[in-house]
């Protein structure tokens, strides 16, 4: 019994104790005090502890290095008390940067975490170094080097100092193809955004060793060859090596061409109800025999997903497949149209936009929320976001939705500058020496448009204008602006006459196509004309005589008539034909047309292949003066020539017609006035038909005519030991054009008396009156053919395009002008 009763009571005992032990707390300290703190509140120290516990503490402690507030913190008990040591981070004054100039500090400033009011952190500081040094590396300085330093200041603040060494420019020094038989290195090297150094890299920046950009260059490699038949082609390394001899960048990259391909058959498969492959057919954008093209594999697909959406099957896409047979160097491509899962677009995600608004970038989808998924259709978005020139990257990706059916589309941006001020200079032997100041903005306010205002100063022309478009006119794909200007050009040897205009042009742009659109306008301008004569400029003096100069008027000792001679009179001097005369004064033109345009070129700055076709007509007549229908077509052509490297012909046929509504006139100014833009080897208005009654005129009074056609052949080729990228190319040309049908009057005796005279006199025949009569003299008004021949020197430099042109004239009219030299260049700082 004793013992039964003992171990009820040792059990009892044993149950009370933990009883005891369930029912009170931890035997951890229950105060926890703070120790070093000066500027941080104690209170707010504790809350970083959600209990005493040893993993309580530690999490607490961590909380509060985080915080970056403490240099130095750490726990221990006494007396049954937690206690909390803390050492305070000095608190930054200011951030200051040392030696940079490359870089600009407030591009410096807004990447570091370091900032000024904050508490000083050196885990931090290390990270802002290595975030700096990534910033130097991108922009060609890899050898730069950057340290800190403190300054201690009164009441625990600093100073924190940041020591950049730059050092030089660490570029791209070559860039190597391995494995591409077909095309040269030179020619895949132009294809990319980087270039190799050379003696401008002072001016340039493409020259930098960039991953990303060289990863976004080497698929434009991969697009040519796969545009240019070469479907196995794929790239199979690529390495950049820094060589510290070279000072710079070694980039290595390996490619597989595989042969080139033709298309032995294009088929459509379609495995969806009421639908017929062969109405489809005309979406085609490549057909059999064609040269293998995965630009035009790409768009096919586009245009059947879209036309197969427009017959109500929104979730079906075309997927080409393609057969190659290596032996006969063909592919067979079938495109097959399927139904596809039923998903829908839960929500599209617009993510580091910081300028551009999201309407802007949503606008690019032509699907949005709730509408069905379809892949063919965000890759378009991406490549339109792509070519909007607002973004350094777009990213476009998926991740699944709130269901099975959803998806989200999470779209990534990184806004970059998108306006520019410029200044520009050149000469032209047309308008001398001329500058120009620009404001322009390609993303105004983040909506998208463009704006653009400038002034132009020169010898001979000044002007200033501004215009404006609308992307995205009325929510539709259609661009709407409008352009006002105001222009002067004053008289000189080509041309005996001042002209200002003050105007404006509303304009649209309907795309039909990818390749062809459609641009209806509206312009409304005002034309003065007038006929300096001064001393320097005696272009009227035959009907206002200039006191003390004109030939035989106003001399103390005036000659006898029989001294005014057909050698020495008026028009000795240049005198201003009485075609021109006749167009003095202002004039409204008030105008609607249209410019029908197709554009395949595979580089709008820089064309080797493709053509552009452009064909205008405007009708005068709407209010106004002016009354007359003009056309104009101009058509080129471009072609990489075979076997030679980076050799492109261009061939180019232009011609334009005008004719005039009721009895209208065609004034001097209406009239089509050519050159060197038809035929180089002339002067501006240098052929056609031309007043020839002053026989003492050399340049002046080129008439213009209403109909004018054109031919011309060129070749544009590298200078061969000359980097390429400097730009530097060499052209031999052949041109053949002719400009005729002058239409205006020829006697002038009722403008100039108020009654028509049917008989004419001429300047010869009355000199002795210091008159220029009352008819002219045509000449050059048929349509003979002008030729010429050439060389160019063109110079894409980074301070602008330059082009200088040599011709020889092969056959010429009697009266026209022509000009060997023509030379045209201008700058942008």
């Amino acid at each position: 019994m004793q013992s039964i009763e003992a171990f009820w009571k040792r059990s009892c005992v044993l149950a009370a104790m933990a009883v005891v032990l369930v029912l009170s707390p931890p035997a951890f300290a229950e105060e926890i005090v703070v120790v070093g703190n000066t500027r941080g509140d104690a209170e707010m120290i504790r809350s970083y502890f959600s209990g005493t516990s040893p993993e309580d503490v530690e999490q607490g402690l961590q909380a509060l290095r985080n915080s970056g507030r403490f240099s130095n913190v750490s726990a221990t008990r006494e007396h049954g008390r937690l206690v909390i040591h803390v050492s305070e981070s000095n608190l930054i004054n200011r951030v200051v940067f040392e030696g940079n100039s490359k870089v600009k500090t407030d591009t410096l400033t807004s990447e570091v975490r370091t900032r000024a009011h904050g508490s000083f952190n050196k885990a931090v500081i290390d990270q802002d170094i290595a975030r700096l040094l990534e910033i130097y590396k991108r922009s060609g300085r890899a050898g730069a080097k950057i340290t800190y330093r403190t300054i201690e200041l009164p009441n625990g603040r600093i100073d924190v100092v940041f020591n950049v060494e730059e050092g030089e420019k660490t570029g791209v020094k070559e860039i190597k193809f391995v494995g591409n038989n077909v095309y040269s290195t030179g020619r895949l090297v132009e294809l990319m955004e980087t270039t190799e150094m050379n003696f401008l890299s002072f001016l340039k920046t493409s020259d930098v060793y960039d991953p990303d950009r060289i990863a976004s260059d080497l698929e434009l490699v991969r697009r040519f060859y796969l545009k240019n038949g070469y479907a196995d082609f794929h790239v199979v390394s690529s390495d950049a090596v820094f060589d510290p001899a070279q000072g710079g960048y070694i980039v290595n990259i390996v490619v597989e061409e595989g042969p080139e391909y033709r298309v032995s058959s294009v088929d459509i498969e379609s495995h969806l109800p009421d639908i017929d492959p062969q109405s489809l057919r005309g979406d085609l954008r490549i057909e059999a025999g064609d040269v293998y093209n995965g630009d035009a594999v790409e768009k096919t697909v586009e245009a059947l997903t879209r036309e197969i959406a427009k017959k109500g099957y929104a979730f079906s896409q075309a997927r080409p497949r393609g057969e190659r047979n290596p032996a006969a160097q063909t592919v067979a491509i079938r495109f097959v149209i399927d139904e596809g899962p039923r998903v829908y677009i839960e929500r599209i995600n617009i993510r580091g936009n910081t300028r551009t608004r999201d309407y802007v970038i949503r606008r690019e989808f032509e699907i949005g929320e709730g509408d069905a998924y379809n892949r063919v259709l965000i890759d378009r978005a991406e490549r339109r976001l792509n070519g909007l020139g607002f973004f350094k990257k777009v990213r476009v990706t998926n991740e699944p939705g709130s269901s099975s059916d959803r998806v989200v589309i999470n779209v990534d941006v990184e806004d970059q500058a998108t306006g520019n001020f410029g200044v520009s200079g050149g000469y032209s032997t047309v308008q001398g020496f001329m500058g120009e100041v620009s404001v322009s903005e390609s993303n105004f306010m983040g909506r998208g448009q463009a704006a653009r205002a400038s002034v132009e100063v020169g010898q001979r022309a000044r002007g200033v204008s501004f215009s404006f478009t609308e992307p995205y006119f009325l929510d539709q794909r259609l661009s709407a602006g409008f352009d006002l200007f105001a222009k002067a050009s004053n008289a000189y040897y080509y041309s005996y006459y001042n002209t200002t205009s003050v105007g404006g042009t509303l304009r649209l742009g309907v795309p039909i196509t990818d390749e062809i659109s459609i641009s209806p306008r509206y312009s409304i301008y005002n034309t003065h004309i007038s006929i300096p004569n001064d001393s320097s400029r005696p272009y009227n003096d035959c009907q206002n005589p200039i006191w003390g100069y004109t030939p035989g008027f106003g001399y103390i000792y005036a000659p006898t008539p029989s001294d005014v001679s057909l050698y020495y009179n008026c028009q000795s001097n240049g005198e201003a034909s009485l075609a021109i005369k006749e167009t003095v004064g202002s004039r409204l033109t008030s105008m609607i047309g249209y410019s029908l345009s197709y554009n395949t070129l595979d580089n709008i700055r820089n064309p080797k292949n493709g053509v552009h076709a452009q064909l205008s007509q405007d009708v005068a007549g709407l209010g106004g003066v002016s009354r007359y229908v003009r056309t104009t077509a101009d058509i080129r052509y471009f072609h990489e020539l075979p076997f030679i490297d980076d050799v492109v012909g261009i061939a180019r046929v232009q011609g334009g017609n005008m004719f005039g509504l009721g009895d209208y006139k065609f004034r001097v100014v209406d009239n089509f006035n050519l050159g060197p833009t038809l035929v180089r080897g002339f002067a501006p208005g240098g052929l056609g038909p031309r007043d020839i009654s002053n026989w003492t005129s050399t340049y002046g009074n080129s008439l213009g005519g209403t109909n004018y056609v054109g031919a011309s052949l060129e070749v544009q080729f590298p200078i061969w030991g000359l980097p390429k990228d400097i730009g530097l190319r060499g052209a031999l040309f052949a041109d053949a054009g002719t400009l005729w049908g002058y239409d205006g009057r020829t006697n002038f005796s009722q403008v100039l008396t108020g009654s028509y005279n049917p008989t004419c006199t001429y300047p010869y025949t009355a000199a002795s009156n210091y008159g220029q009569g009352t008819c002219i003299i045509v000449s050059g008004d048929q349509a003979q053919i002008r030729s010429s021949v050439g060389a160019s020197a063109l110079w894409q430099s980074p301070l602008g395009p330059i082009r200088f042109d040599y011709a020889v004239v092969l056959s010429k009219a009697y009266g026209d002008v022509t000009q060997r030299f023509r030379f045209s260049g201008g700058a942008n700082f």
